[in-house]
């Protein structure tokens, strides 16, 4: 095949702290734009007037090396005076904008006003961070994941900060998903005959992914795509690495495992990456499983995991063809 020929397209859908990780590892052996990355905005919000875009901030900050790895959300070194200034002004402090944070944030909400795209705006951020992957929101219409609990309905970010996650889960529900419309770049991507593989990044199932594959028409179009789609667990041995996951999954009555996860996307997977500790679950799925180290705490894991995921959709592309 020649070069102009050669699949080397590769798209991942991610949200959050685990996807924005194997994200980056794909960015060091996929090259420049060949690497997609779809982000979930069902945690988008505004606060004090601010449109925020907490998953798409954490993946772009990440792969800009501009990311703070101790609290696994916002930047490095950054400084608080804003917030200060707020508390003392009596002002909401249960949503933390660092200074440097919210200068992204002020200039997306004042673009935003002036009708440009979220997806325009995500991309003209990444060129001046020096990103090299296309970093694509899952859509520009308006999706946001809200949560049935004990104490009723609560919006993702009311939930997930203001209530450190404590009010257990009944109902999880995509508003605006049956009628939002996928990012044509990243349909594109999925007809794209260079396609390599799509990759459903280790987030959380039912927070990161699911709001994406809500998106009217998208899981069917991953379904149909041109090259293998590989799913990575986000459980290891029962537990989730960060997060909630494990918590939400057990209060909806799911089974808190790698192979519940692998059930939830069963109808989109070719393939499955789970943790060593997990390797005695695969015959359960009826589908090629790859066991790995899968729990990324330096960069090489990270670098290392997403060539293992990379030489399993390749492997399985050679059966298929």
């Amino acid at each position: 095949m020649s070069a102009a020929g050669k699949r080397n397209l590769v798209v991942a859908l991610c949200g959050g702290i685990g996807g924005a990780k194997l994200a980056l590892g794909l960015s060091r052996v996929v090259p420049g734009d060949d690497l997609v990355l779809v982000g979930n905005t069902g945690d988008d919000f505004e606060h004090l007037g601010l449109m925020i875009s907490p998953d798409l901030d954490t993946i772009m900050y990440t792969l800009a090396g501009l990311n703070d790895p101790q609290r696994g959300w916002g930047r490095r070194n950054e400084t608080w005076t804003f917030m200060d200034a707020l508390a003392a002004l009596g002002g909401e402090t249960w949503f933390a904008l660092g200074d440097g944070d919210l200068a992204t944030h002020v200039e997306r909400t004042r673009r935003r006003a002036a009708g440009e795209a979220l997806s325009a705006i995500t991309a003209d951020f990444c060129r001046r961070l020096g990103v090299a992957a296309r970093l694509v929101p899952m859509t520009d219409d308006k999706v946001r994941t809200r949560l049935r609990t004990e104490e009723g309905w609560l919006d993702f970010q009311d939930y997930f900060v203001r209530r450190h996650c404590a009010p257990p889960v009944r109902e999880i529900a995509y508003d605006g998903a049956a009628s939002a419309r996928a990012h044509p770049d990243l349909l594109a991507a999925l007809r794209d005959p260079r396609l390599r593989a799509v990759v459903i990044c280790p987030s959380n199932p039912l927070l990161s992914i699911e709001p994406i594959l809500a998106v009217a028409g998208l899981r069917e179009a991953i379904a149909h795509a041109a090259a293998p789609v590989v799913a990575v667990s986000p459980i290891i041995g029962g537990r989730a690495v960060k997060g909630p996951t494990a918590k939400m999954m057990s209060e909806l009555g799911l089974e808190v495992s790698a192979v519940a996860v692998a059930r939830r996307y069963q109808d989109l997977l070719d393939g499955y990456v789970l943790d060593r500790v997990d390797a005695s679950e695969a015959e359960k799925l009826g589908i090629p499983v790859t066991p790995a180290h899968t729990l990324m705490t330096t960069l090489a894991d990270r670098e290392t995991l997403a060539r293992c995921v990379l030489a399993s959709a390749d492997a399985l592309a050679k059966v298929s063809a």
